[in-house]
Protein backbone atom coordinates (compact mmCIF):
# COMPACT_ATOMS: atom_id res chain seq x y z
CA UNK A 1 0.00 0.00 0.00
CA UNK A 2 1.39 3.42 -1.03
CA UNK A 3 1.92 6.21 1.49
CA UNK A 4 3.90 9.39 1.88
CA UNK A 5 4.87 11.05 5.15
CA UNK A 6 4.17 14.77 5.34
CA UNK A 7 6.37 17.37 7.03
CA UNK A 8 4.48 16.98 10.32
CA UNK A 9 4.81 13.18 10.23
CA UNK A 10 1.29 12.37 9.03
CA UNK A 11 1.04 9.37 6.73
CA UNK A 12 -1.16 9.94 3.67
CA UNK A 13 -2.44 6.85 1.88
CA UNK A 14 -2.92 7.02 -1.89
CA UNK A 15 -3.70 4.93 -4.97
CA UNK A 16 -1.82 5.56 -8.22
CA UNK A 17 -3.01 3.51 -11.20
CA UNK A 18 -2.19 3.61 -14.89
CA UNK A 19 0.73 4.62 -17.11
CA UNK A 20 3.02 7.11 -15.41
CA UNK A 21 3.43 8.89 -18.75
CA UNK A 22 -0.33 9.45 -19.17
CA UNK A 23 -2.12 12.66 -18.18
CA UNK A 24 -2.89 12.43 -14.45
CA UNK A 25 -6.29 12.91 -12.89
CA UNK A 26 -6.30 13.42 -9.12
CA UNK A 27 -9.46 12.90 -7.11
CA UNK A 28 -10.38 14.63 -3.83
CA UNK A 29 -13.05 12.85 -1.76
CA UNK A 30 -15.87 14.20 0.38
CA UNK A 31 -16.43 14.06 4.13
CA UNK A 32 -16.15 11.63 5.94
CA UNK A 33 -15.14 9.26 3.16
CA UNK A 34 -11.95 8.02 1.49
CA UNK A 35 -10.31 7.44 -1.87
CA UNK A 36 -12.63 4.43 -2.28
CA UNK A 37 -15.51 6.79 -3.02
CA UNK A 38 -13.87 7.35 -6.43
CA UNK A 39 -13.71 3.66 -7.45
CA UNK A 40 -16.16 4.11 -10.32
CA UNK A 41 -14.42 7.17 -11.74
CA UNK A 42 -10.93 5.73 -11.31
CA UNK A 43 -11.81 2.60 -13.24
CA UNK A 44 -13.64 4.64 -15.91
CA UNK A 45 -10.78 7.08 -16.54
CA UNK A 46 -8.15 4.36 -16.25
CA UNK A 47 -9.88 2.53 -19.09
CA UNK A 48 -9.79 5.79 -21.09
CA UNK A 49 -5.99 5.86 -20.83
CA UNK A 50 -5.43 8.27 -17.95
CA UNK A 51 -3.25 7.94 -14.88
CA UNK A 52 -5.59 8.13 -11.87
CA UNK A 53 -4.63 9.09 -8.32
CA UNK A 54 -6.77 9.30 -5.20
CA UNK A 55 -5.70 9.81 -1.60
CA UNK A 56 -7.27 9.48 1.83
CA UNK A 57 -7.32 12.91 3.46
CA UNK A 58 -5.50 13.05 6.81
CA UNK A 59 -7.75 11.61 9.52
CA UNK A 60 -9.80 9.73 6.93
CA UNK A 61 -9.63 6.22 5.49
CA UNK A 62 -6.20 4.63 5.77
CA UNK A 63 -4.26 7.81 6.47
CA UNK A 64 -3.07 8.71 9.98
CA UNK A 65 -5.90 9.44 12.43
CA UNK A 66 -4.27 12.73 13.34
CA UNK A 67 -5.72 15.19 15.83
CA UNK A 68 -3.88 18.11 14.20
CA UNK A 69 -4.08 19.84 10.85
CA UNK A 70 -7.72 19.05 10.18
CA UNK A 71 -8.38 22.27 8.26
CA UNK A 72 -8.23 23.35 4.63
CA UNK A 73 -4.80 24.96 4.57
CA UNK A 74 -3.18 21.74 5.80
CA UNK A 75 -5.36 19.54 3.58
CA UNK A 76 -4.17 21.52 0.55
CA UNK A 77 -0.56 21.42 1.73
CA UNK A 78 -0.80 17.63 2.11
CA UNK A 79 -2.01 17.41 -1.49
CA UNK A 80 0.89 19.60 -2.60
CA UNK A 81 3.35 17.25 -0.90
CA UNK A 82 1.79 14.22 -2.57
CA UNK A 83 1.73 15.93 -5.98
CA UNK A 84 5.40 16.85 -5.60
CA UNK A 85 6.32 13.32 -4.51
CA UNK A 86 4.63 11.89 -7.60
CA UNK A 87 5.79 14.82 -9.78
CA UNK A 88 2.32 15.27 -11.29
CA UNK A 89 2.15 17.78 -14.14
CA UNK A 90 -0.60 18.84 -16.54
CA UNK A 91 -2.99 17.29 -14.02
CA UNK A 92 -6.76 17.51 -13.76
CA UNK A 93 -8.03 17.83 -10.19
CA UNK A 94 -11.57 16.63 -9.48
CA UNK A 95 -13.12 17.35 -6.09
CA UNK A 96 -16.46 16.33 -4.62
CA UNK A 97 -18.12 18.16 -1.73
CA UNK A 98 -15.42 18.80 0.92
CA UNK A 99 -12.93 17.55 -1.65
CA UNK A 100 -14.09 20.35 -3.91
CA UNK A 101 -12.94 22.81 -1.27
CA UNK A 102 -9.64 21.00 -0.88
CA UNK A 103 -9.09 20.96 -4.65
CA UNK A 104 -9.98 24.65 -4.90
CA UNK A 105 -7.47 25.67 -2.24
CA UNK A 106 -4.78 23.40 -3.68
CA UNK A 107 -5.18 24.71 -7.23
CA UNK A 108 -5.28 28.32 -6.04
CA UNK A 109 -2.30 28.18 -3.67
CA UNK A 110 -0.08 25.35 -4.87
CA UNK A 111 -1.09 24.33 -8.36
CA UNK A 112 0.52 26.93 -10.60
CA UNK A 113 2.45 25.21 -13.37
CA UNK A 114 1.13 21.76 -12.46
CA UNK A 115 -2.63 21.97 -13.09
CA UNK A 116 -4.36 21.84 -16.47
CA UNK A 117 -8.01 21.90 -15.40
CA UNK A 118 -10.27 21.34 -12.41
CA UNK A 119 -13.75 19.93 -11.86
CA UNK A 120 -15.91 20.73 -8.83
CA UNK A 121 -18.80 18.35 -8.15
CA UNK A 122 -21.39 19.17 -5.49
CA UNK A 123 -18.61 21.23 -3.97
CA UNK A 124 -18.74 23.36 -0.80
CA UNK A 125 -17.20 26.63 -2.14
CA UNK A 126 -17.54 29.55 -1.84
CA UNK A 127 -18.65 29.06 1.81
CA UNK A 128 -21.47 27.03 3.36
CA UNK A 129 -22.28 28.68 6.70
CA UNK A 130 -24.73 31.57 6.85
CA UNK A 131 -23.37 35.00 7.77
CA UNK A 132 -23.95 38.68 7.09
CA UNK A 133 -21.88 38.34 3.91
CA UNK A 134 -23.41 34.97 2.97
CA UNK A 135 -27.12 35.31 3.76
CA UNK A 136 -28.06 32.30 1.62
CA UNK A 137 -25.91 29.88 3.63
CA UNK A 138 -26.96 27.25 6.13
CA UNK A 139 -27.24 28.32 9.80
CA UNK A 140 -24.37 27.39 12.11
CA UNK A 141 -26.88 25.36 14.11
CA UNK A 142 -27.06 22.84 11.25
CA UNK A 143 -23.36 22.07 11.58
CA UNK A 144 -23.53 22.11 15.37
CA UNK A 145 -26.14 19.38 14.94
CA UNK A 146 -23.70 17.39 12.82
CA UNK A 147 -21.11 17.65 15.57
CA UNK A 148 -23.53 16.58 18.29
CA UNK A 149 -24.71 13.58 16.25
CA UNK A 150 -21.16 12.50 15.43
CA UNK A 151 -20.05 12.74 19.06
CA UNK A 152 -23.12 10.95 20.39
CA UNK A 153 -23.32 8.03 17.95
CA UNK A 154 -21.09 8.33 14.90
CA UNK A 155 -22.06 4.93 13.48
CA UNK A 156 -25.81 5.60 13.48
CA UNK A 157 -25.32 9.16 12.26
CA UNK A 158 -23.39 7.93 9.24
CA UNK A 159 -26.07 5.34 8.45
CA UNK A 160 -28.72 8.06 8.66
CA UNK A 161 -26.83 10.40 6.30
CA UNK A 162 -26.15 7.71 3.71
CA UNK A 163 -29.65 6.24 3.77
CA UNK A 164 -31.27 9.67 3.62
CA UNK A 165 -30.16 13.00 2.14
CA UNK A 166 -26.73 12.14 0.72
CA UNK A 167 -28.05 10.01 -2.14
CA UNK A 168 -31.59 11.33 -2.07
CA UNK A 169 -32.89 7.99 -0.82
CA UNK A 170 -35.34 9.91 1.40
CA UNK A 171 -37.20 11.18 -1.66
CA UNK A 172 -40.54 9.59 -2.64
CA UNK A 173 -40.04 6.77 -5.14
CA UNK A 174 -36.25 6.73 -4.75
CA UNK A 175 -34.52 3.50 -5.77
CA UNK A 176 -32.57 2.49 -2.67
CA UNK A 177 -29.04 1.19 -3.20
CA UNK A 178 -28.17 -0.71 -0.03
CA UNK A 179 -24.61 -1.34 -1.20
CA UNK A 180 -23.98 2.40 -1.56
CA UNK A 181 -25.30 2.99 1.96
CA UNK A 182 -23.12 0.29 3.46
CA UNK A 183 -20.05 1.45 1.53
CA UNK A 184 -20.57 5.05 2.69
CA UNK A 185 -20.83 3.84 6.30
CA UNK A 186 -17.77 1.60 5.90
CA UNK A 187 -15.63 4.44 4.58
CA UNK A 188 -16.77 6.83 7.28
CA UNK A 189 -16.06 4.41 10.11
CA UNK A 190 -12.52 3.76 8.80
CA UNK A 191 -11.51 7.31 9.68
CA UNK A 192 -10.84 9.00 13.00
CA UNK A 193 -13.69 10.58 14.96
CA UNK A 194 -11.60 13.61 16.03
CA UNK A 195 -10.46 14.43 12.50
CA UNK A 196 -13.96 13.99 11.09
CA UNK A 197 -15.41 16.17 13.87
CA UNK A 198 -12.89 18.93 13.10
CA UNK A 199 -13.53 18.60 9.37
CA UNK A 200 -17.13 19.76 9.83
CA UNK A 201 -15.83 23.26 10.58
CA UNK A 202 -13.34 22.96 7.72
CA UNK A 203 -15.98 22.24 5.10
CA UNK A 204 -18.67 24.57 6.46
CA UNK A 205 -16.81 27.66 7.64
CA UNK A 206 -13.87 28.00 5.23
CA UNK A 207 -14.31 30.88 2.79
CA UNK A 208 -12.95 30.01 -0.67
CA UNK A 209 -13.97 33.26 -2.36
CA UNK A 210 -10.44 34.55 -2.97
CA UNK A 211 -9.24 31.09 -4.02
CA UNK A 212 -11.93 30.90 -6.69
CA UNK A 213 -11.13 34.40 -7.96
CA UNK A 214 -7.43 33.57 -8.34
CA UNK A 215 -7.77 30.33 -10.32
CA UNK A 216 -6.79 30.80 -13.95
CA UNK A 217 -7.26 27.30 -15.41
CA UNK A 218 -10.61 26.14 -16.84
CA UNK A 219 -13.00 24.79 -14.21
CA UNK A 220 -16.13 22.69 -14.76
CA UNK A 221 -18.74 23.12 -12.00
CA UNK A 222 -21.28 20.30 -11.69
CA UNK A 223 -24.16 20.19 -9.22
CA UNK A 224 -27.51 18.48 -8.71
CA UNK A 225 -30.46 20.77 -8.15
CA UNK A 226 -31.83 18.34 -5.54
CA UNK A 227 -28.62 18.42 -3.49
CA UNK A 228 -29.84 18.34 0.14
CA UNK A 229 -26.33 18.51 1.63
CA UNK A 230 -24.75 21.41 -0.31
CA UNK A 231 -27.62 23.53 -1.69
CA UNK A 232 -26.90 24.56 -5.26
CA UNK A 233 -27.95 28.22 -5.02
CA UNK A 234 -25.31 29.05 -2.43
CA UNK A 235 -22.51 26.96 -3.92
CA UNK A 236 -22.22 26.14 -7.63
CA UNK A 237 -24.24 29.15 -8.75
CA UNK A 238 -21.92 31.51 -6.86
CA UNK A 239 -18.65 29.67 -7.54
CA UNK A 240 -19.20 29.70 -11.29
CA UNK A 241 -19.49 33.50 -11.19
CA UNK A 242 -16.33 33.96 -9.09
CA UNK A 243 -14.17 31.74 -11.32
CA UNK A 244 -12.41 33.41 -14.26
CA UNK A 245 -12.92 30.53 -16.70
CA UNK A 246 -15.80 28.27 -15.75
CA UNK A 247 -18.53 26.09 -17.19
CA UNK A 248 -21.61 25.36 -15.10
CA UNK A 249 -23.88 22.34 -15.50
CA UNK A 250 -26.85 21.75 -13.23
CA UNK A 251 -28.47 18.30 -13.22
CA UNK A 252 -32.21 18.28 -12.68
CA UNK A 253 -33.32 16.11 -9.77
CA UNK A 254 -29.88 14.68 -8.96
CA UNK A 255 -28.60 14.41 -5.36
CA UNK A 256 -25.36 15.24 -3.57
CA UNK A 257 -24.00 11.72 -4.09
CA UNK A 258 -24.66 11.73 -7.83
CA UNK A 259 -21.10 10.63 -8.64
CA UNK A 260 -22.02 7.23 -7.23
CA UNK A 261 -25.66 6.75 -8.15
CA UNK A 262 -25.51 8.66 -11.46
CA UNK A 263 -21.94 7.93 -12.57
CA UNK A 264 -23.21 6.94 -16.02
CA UNK A 265 -24.33 10.56 -16.54
CA UNK A 266 -21.45 12.44 -14.94
CA UNK A 267 -18.44 10.46 -16.15
CA UNK A 268 -18.94 11.19 -19.88
CA UNK A 269 -19.51 14.88 -19.13
CA UNK A 270 -16.27 15.09 -17.17
CA UNK A 271 -14.40 13.23 -19.90
CA UNK A 272 -15.69 15.61 -22.57
CA UNK A 273 -14.48 18.61 -20.55
CA UNK A 274 -11.05 17.09 -19.95
CA UNK A 275 -10.62 16.30 -23.66
CA UNK A 276 -11.52 19.82 -24.84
Amino acid sequence: MSRIKTKDGTEIFYKDWGPKTAQPIMFHHGWPLSADDWDNQMLYFLEKGFRVIAHDRRGHGRSSQTDIGNEMDTYAADVAELVAALDLRNAVHIGHSTGGGEATRYVARHGKGRVAKAILVGAVPPVMVKSATNPGGLPLEVFDGFRRSLAADRSQFYLDVASGPFYGFNRPGAKINQGAIQNWWRQGMMGGAKAQYDCIAAFSETDFTEDLKSIEVPVLVLHGDDDQVVPVADSAMLSSKLLRNSELKIYQGLPHGMLTVNADILNPDMLAFIKK
